[in-house]
């Protein structure tokens, strides 16, 4: 693992010792905005994220961790850093071959679990049905191989991944990206678009 995965991956999961810890610690960067989050991430990490998307990164994928740290700079990344553009969801592709290959060879498992949900959040990001079945699975996976006081934790993991394959198995896409990627939301869309929660 070089120093820059290494670097990010502190970033990104913190120095707690449980899911649960880390969880606590880090919910707000994973899963919540704010402007000056989304700074740190593209004046830290930008350089190395485009790097990532142009293929130059790909020996990260030779350790499990620097898989994983290669996923985030492809998946999790361009999200903060190019957010409401149609760039942040330019890695998606190719972060969802590099889990595919990975999780081929076992790579998943070696992993803690809750760096594995970063690996199937992949999957769940994916605008495909056969993807979002795979993806509650593998929380599924997750939530069955939790410790007693981190079942809540993955429990709800499982919860989003249900949500998220419900959307597309509904629309075939998620609605909330049309206006950034330029696609005409149907009435039925624009309705569910303005229920609560139904842009994640």
């Amino acid at each position: 693992m070089t120093s820059s995965s290494k670097d990010l991956l502190n970033w990104w999961f913190g120095e707690g010792v449980t899911a649960t810890e880390i969880a606590d610690a880090k919910n707000g960067l994973w899963f919540g905005y704010k402007p000056e989050q989304d700074a740190e991430a593209r004046e830290r990490f930008g350089g190395l994220s485009e790097r990532a998307l142009a293929g130059e990164l790909n020996d990260w994928a030779g350790s499990p961790q620097g898989w994983l740290a290669l996923v985030l700079l492809l998946d999790q990344l361009p999200r903060m850093i190019h957010r409401g553009t149609p760039q942040a969801f330019a890695g998606g592709e190719r972060a969802l071959q590099l889990v595919r290959d990975g999780m081929a060879h076992g790579g998943d498992v070696l992993l803690a679990p809750i760096q594995r949900v970063f690996i199937y959040l992949v999957l769940e990001h994916a605008e495909d049905l056969s993807v979002q079945d795979q993806a509650v699975q593998q929380f599924e996976q997750l939530l069955g191989i939790a410790d007693t006081d981190e079942r809540k934790l993955f429990a709800g993991f499982l919860d989003f991944a249900e949500r998220h394959r419900q959307v597309i198995a509904r629309f075939g896409h998620f609605p909330h990206r049309n206006e950034i990627l330029g696609r005409t939301s149907s009435e039925a869309e624009r309705a569910f678009l303005a229920e609560p929660g139904s842009r994640f």
